[in-house]
């Protein structure tokens, strides 16, 4: 949810605006709450329609028709004023995510979900059909669930554009996917349309896949006119009922109340007691209780009901679910390329009795980083335009690119409301939302990626820390650490090597800039490079003074964090002794490798030495820790036990070249391979979960980073670039390159709802979708 902004109404009618939850073709969509505690979505028509005399002639009789909707399965409409100045209408609020939501983080639906899904859908479109309405655009993200069943939303709104706007030759309304083929003709449709409908919804449901493909719009509205659907992983049991709603002739398709007939014989009470896995409920429980969290504010910018003791910081706010009740929720098409574009809408409903048990959303996954060396070579070329789905015209020119932006929000502090952007169509990347070419930071290109609370922190000199929302300078640090010096952020300090103070090692707030802790180490250590830390160490190399002669790389050493001074110093074995390292902390060990292809493991307590094996690669990775394993790439993707070095499984790359560096991102273990692929494996037993052979470029991403219901990768050099994958299946979903000529690496890492990336010393924030 976005906060108010200053050209916004702080109520409407009765209720008392929250926040804005969406926007679309027809106007702004708010969360907002009556007097008497109503939680529901306000949908405001736009000014320039609202000037538009036969607009608001049309708009009165649907909001008239729609209001005469009211069954159980249906989200209805409340309250409406059409002769408002900006008409508005208020419709019930569902506390519930969207299907697209629950597909997408907990997979396909179980049968016994899908058939309870198909009798409530089912017996929506009957209440509607029943009053003289056609949905037209029955989709995923316009199906709430709820507890006690789904929920229909946006119903018959799309009617309010019909006449001289919405009948031109070639315009179809709707999503490519849910459309029937004679909707996709811009042929009269009915209520057949929206059997066809609740079919590709179901099969949705039931496979996590769209029936006819995620391809390009015209390619999908080819595939429904066409094609056949693509039916694979749907229940044995269903696959008939479904195969007949996506029946190419209106006539061959059954009636909403024949498919009720079908998945509920004995009626719909009977098949929702429990009728989602419990992880769904759970979800369930989590939004609706975030949702009547929300207090109504005095300048109309929602407060979130702190998860915590006194004094902790409140949880951000989690927008409702995408989709939810918008005046129609995408922009205009021509062939596939966006016209306008505006953000997903949502929410449409109203307040429930609170939910017993609910809880807080688990927090964002901190992606895990590491430095490669390699060869670059060659260039890929990479699309970046924003839209969504919902409204496609066949011919005309691009007249209105959208710039890209998102909704406000800084990125700030935990409580900032979620930023919202629009959704690009399938397969095509979102468009950069800034851009920034770090001509006098010297960007340290090979080192990771820092962000912390809405802050890039570049390493470089100077240091730099810039706003992850507009890519502007913060604050900047000149000539306080090498050029290139690994940047390590623990017990909220940014601690570096100072190039001012021999090595010391410098601890700056990382808000401000400012120097907050310094080492005392009074002369007996020299540090060279900072390892690792945590919140009680920083593991640093070390030289040693001894008898006034410096011995250089003699040591690893802990410094502690209360006092500065050194906790315990440790001689290197011979073997290791090697100016290249990086390491981790992980389980109580500290977990480093160097360019002689040792892998060493420390007690971080003590300093002792448990073991050390030439095990790596030729270079220095940052090591992969997760479930007291660590991970190896190379001919084998390879496991071995922390504490003992000896292995815990290998998985062969099964006739494709070798593996790079793995990493672990959200109990993940992921890995790219030579031949241009993207693994996922089980950390703990080495089983391949998905191989995404093709991610969208000849290099594939090779670090990664976990955003909402999609994970993000960056490849080693420039013929890949960044990329966006369904964790669950592999499927690629988008792929970005900035195509110049720079033959350097790609690094990322996350902030909020922004992707923060680098290429060479090009710097860009993406929106995360």
């Amino acid at each position: 949810m976005d906060p108010l902004l200053p050209d916004d109404p702080q109520s409407l009618g009765p209720y008392r605006l929250l926040g804005r939850i969406g926007a679309g073709g027809m106007g702004r969509v708010y969360l907002a709450r009556s007097t008497g505690g109503r939680t529901v979505a306000v949908k405001v028509v736009r000014p320039d329609l609202a000037q538009d005399t036969a607009f608001r002639g049309r708009f009165r009789q649907e909001a008239e028709i729609a209001r005469a909707v009211s069954g159980r399965y249906t989200a209805p409409v409340v309250d409406a004023d059409t002769d408002a100045a900006l008409p508005w209408l208020a419709t019930a609020f569902v506390l519930g995510p969207s299907l697209t939501e629950v597909v997408d983080g907990h997979g396909a639906l179980p049968e016994d979900s899908v058939r309870a899904l198909g009798a409530g859908l089912a017996a929506a479109l009957t209440e509607i059909h029943a009053v003289g309405l056609v949905h037209r655009d029955l989709k995923p993200s316009n199906v709430l669930l709820a507890a006690d069943g789904p929920r229909v939303i946006d119903f018959g709104i799309a009617r309010a554009v019909d006449g001289d706007r919405m009948t031109q030759t070639g315009v179809v309304v709707g999503s490519p996917g849910y459309i029937p083929p004679e909707q996709a003709l811009g042929q009269q449709v009915g209520t057949a349309g929206d059997v066809f409908a609740l079919g590709a919804v179901l099969a949705y449901a039931a496979t996590g896949h769209t029936a006819y493909g995620d391809t390009t719009p015209a390619a999908v509205l080819y595939q429904v006119v066409h094609g056949e659907p693509d039916l694979t992983g749907v229940p044995e049991q269903l696959h008939e009922l479904i195969a007949s709603c996506l029946h190419r002739e209106p006539a061959g398709r059954p009636t909403p109340q024949q498919v009720l007939e079908t998945l509920a014989p004995q009626g719909t009470e009977a098949v929702f007691a429990n009728w989602l896995p419990g992880a769904v409920s759970s979800t369930i429980a989590t939004h609706a209780a975030r949702i009547l969290d929300l207090e109504t504010p005095e300048h109309g910018t929602p407060a979130v009901a702190a998860p915590g003791a006194p004094g902790t910081p409140a949880a951000p706010a989690t927008p409702p679910a995408a989709g939810q009740g918008g005046f129609g929720t995408a922009p205009t098409y021509v062939l596939g390329v966006p016209k306008a574009t505006a953000a997903p809408t949502a929410g449409a409903g109203a307040t429930v009795a609170d939910v017993p048990g609910a809880t807080a959303a688990a927090p964002a996954v901190a992606p895990s980083r590491r430095r490669f060396l390699g060869l670059a070579a060659g260039a890929a070329v990479g699309v970046g335009v924003v839209g969504g789905a919902g409204v496609w015209a066949f011919g005309g020119k691009d007249k209105d690119r959208n710039a890209g932006k998102g909704a406000a929000g800084d990125g700030k502090a935990p409580g900032t409301p979620q930023e919202t952007f629009s959704t690009p169509p399938p397969g095509t990347a979102p468009q950069v939302l800034w851009h920034r070419t770090a001509e006098t930071d010297s960007l340290a290109t090979g080192r990771p990626l820092l962000a912390h609370n809405g802050l890039l922190l570049a390493s470089g000199d100077p240091l730099v820390a810039r706003d992850a929302v507009t890519g502007k300078r913060k604050w900047t640090r000149k000539e306080v650490a090498p050029a290139g010096a690994p940047l390590i952020l623990a017990a909220g300090k940014l601690f570096f090597v100072s190039t001012e103070y021999d090595g010391d090692v410098i601890g700056l707030d990382p808000d401000t800039g400012k120097e907050a802790w310094r080492s005392r180490l009074g002369g007996k250590l020299t540090v060279e490079e900072i390892l690792a830390a945590d919140e009680q160490r920083i593991y640093v190399i070390a030289s040693v003074r001894t008898e006034d002669i410096r011995v250089h790389l003699t040591a690893i050493a802990a410094i502690d964090i209360r006092t500065g001074k050194p906790e315990w110093q440790k001689p290197r074995d011979k073997g290791t002794k090697d100016y290249d390292l990086e390491g981790v902390v992980a389980d109580g060990r500290l977990v480093y490798t160097d360019a002689r292809r040792n892998v060493t493991v420390r007690d971080t307590a003590t300093g002792r030495q448990l073991w050390t094996q030439k095990i790596g690669d030729d270079i220095a990775w940052r090591p992969a820790v997760h479930a007291k394993r660590i991970f190896l790439g190379g001919d084998r993707l390879r496991a071995v036990h922390l504490d003992t070095g000896k292995p815990a499984w290998s998985l062969p790359s099964g006739g494709r070249r070798s593996f790079y560096q793995p990493m672990v991102v959200g109990g993940v273990l992921y890995a790219a391979d030579h031949s241009g692929g993207v693994w996922a494996v089980d950390p703990v037993r080495g089983k391949k979960r998905w191989l995404c052979e093709d991610p969208g470029a000849r290099r594939a991403p090779t670090e990664f980073v976990l955003v909402g219901d999609t994970l993000y990768g960056a490849s080693y050099d420039d013929e890949g670039g960044i990329f966006a994958l369904d964790p669950r299946t592999g499927k690629a979903r988008w792929h970005y390159n900035d195509n110049t000529e720079r033959m350097e690496e790609w690094h990322i890492t996350a902030s909020g709802q922004r992707l923060l990336v680098t290429h060479g010393d090009e710097i860009y924030g993406l929106p995360a979708v």
